[in-house]
């Protein structure tokens, strides 16, 4: 059993005051595998205090010393690859599929923000002033469940490029990922202070954050609900806010599409993570014409997906995170059947073998319209919305018809045509033909998938504040 005991402040890992305790669980199995003691509204404050006396003296770090410090926490970070994999396996179920890129990514988060901070000029004339792009100041990140070393990383990198300290509210559920990657991380040597993690609750450590009137920006990852509240309660201190939320993304297969390389492509989009994901492709929007063909290959696809545990090499699909996850994901099937949608494949219940374990099958649901909910809510799991459509321009009406717009995927044959309808999406990202990741591109959504972007140079001025000296 594990008991996460400790969280990090001021450069060291120290009992969290309160005594209050989250369960750990195996979402693979059910079972409970250990505990951890939650961080309370008075370890908050005093991990901002340790954040506000480091600002000055690291504010003012060169450059240079910042990507060293980058470099020294790519090396820690990469050198327990294996014991990050393992905890992320145990804790949340992620498939070798996704652990394979999403551990070693994590790691590079401090690589390529140290590229963008080597040529990033932080000074500038404009006309006659004297233009300084400095620190935003004490900033604080809140991480969510389901990806969550690889937010820590990515959002941590950003705020020492830009010269900001930071206090880091990670899952509760993540406790024991989130205790590797702190060992990583102290092991760099960074300066006291710089850096803290608090573990704790959304609502007493997150809240606390939110409204703390020396916190200077906030970064959230999450779901839409929670990043409105964040909004107003940063709101009376006029903070700085990066806010990435939902999504409920089109996949559009175009009428040129090969299909032997579009289907596997939407699955895995649509799919990925195990369905728990905001960049999910979870609405396959066909061309009427091509609608019988698409379907018998999506069917036909989908059921050679293997749903098991992380220790299965085959398995492409994980357990949803928890039983109020599973619960979740359970509900939207049952609603989808009771708005008059027809089941492809999957369904509710388990998938057949397995008989314990948060694992949902992967479903996917034909005669959807767009104004159904399954269609229009965020499920945040394995399931999928085939929605017809007419033509290129009704596909677009179709895609665009959301509260959302983080990320789109368009699948074709011919570029141009894919690049214009790109410019008509309103969407963070538009993946083309199931095109690599872009670190140095900007990420973060349209409407109601969230305000500002990470990565790259637009997520580092999110942590600056220019400063015009006109002369």
């Amino acid at each position: 059993m594990y008991d996460i005991d400790k969280i990090y402040i001021d450069g060291q890992f120290v009992t969290p005051r309160a005594t209050e305790t989250a369960d750990l669980h195996n979402p693979s199995t059910e079972e409970k595998i250990g505990t951890a003691r939650l961080g309370s509204v008075e370890d908050a404050r005093e991990a901002v205090a340790a954040a506000k006396r480091a600002f000055p003296a690291f504010s003012r770090t060169t450059k240079g010393e910042r990507i060293d410090m980058l470099k020294r926490l790519n090396a820690a970070v990469a050198a327990r690859v294996s014991d990050l994999t393992e905890a992320m396996a145990l804790e949340y179920g992620a498939p070798q599929t996704f652990t394979r890129f999403a551990i070693p990514h994590a790691a590079s988060s401090f690589l390529t923000i140290a590229k963008v901070l080597e040529d990033y000029d932080f000074e500038r004339r404009i006309g006659r002033a004297r233009v300084i792009m400095q620190p935003v100041g004490v900033a604080a990140a809140i991480t969510p469940w389901n990806s969550n070393i690889g937010f820590i990383t990515s959002k941590l990198a950003t705020a020492i490029a830009a010269g900001s300290t930071i206090v880091i509210k990670p899952s509760e559920m993540s406790a024991i990922q989130t205790q590797v990657l702190a060992e990583c991380l102290h092991g760099a040597g960074l300066p006291k202070g710089v850096f803290n993690i608090v573990n704790g609750l959304g609502n007493v450590v997150g809240a606390e954050l939110s409204r703390h009137p020396d916190i200077a920006k906030v970064t959230f990852t999450g779901s839409t609900a929670v990043g409105r509240e964040i909004l107003r309660s940063a709101a009376d201190t006029f903070k700085r806010v990066t806010l990435e939320l939902g999504g409920k993304g089109p996949n559009i297969i175009l009428d040129d599409a090969d299909l032997d390389v579009a289907i596997p492509a939407v699955l895995r989009m649509g799919f990925i993570n195990s369905g728990q994901s905001c960049i999910a492709g979870t609405r396959v929007l066909v061309p009427n014409r091509r609608l019988d063909k698409v379907l018998a290959r999506l069917k036909q696809e989908t059921e050679r997906f293997k749903v098991g545990a992380p220790d299965d090499p085959d398995a492409m699909i994980g357990p949803m995170v928890s039983q109020k996850q599973y619960d979740r994901v359970q509900s939207y099937i049952g609603l989808g059947i009771r708005e008059g949608a027809s089941l492809l494949t999957g369904g509710l219940g388990r998938p057949t073998g397995l008989d314990r374990g948060w694992f949902a099958k992967p479903t996917i649901f034909t005669g959807v319209n767009n104004q159904m909910r399954i269609a229009r809510e965020e499920i945040f799991g394995p399931v999928l919305s085939v929605i017809g459509y007419r033509d290129d321009d009704e596909a677009v009406s179709i895609a665009n018809d959301t509260s959302y717009g983080l990320q789109s995927y368009l699948h074709g044959s011919d570029a141009s045509r894919m690049q214009a309808l790109a410019d008509r999406l309103d969407s963070g990202r538009v993946v083309i033909n199931a095109a690599p990741h872009e670190p140095l591109a900007p990420f973060g959504g349209f409407k109601q998938s969230g305000i500002g972007r990470e990565y790259g140079v637009f997520g580092l001025e999110a942590f600056l504040e220019p400063k015009a000296i006109i002369a």
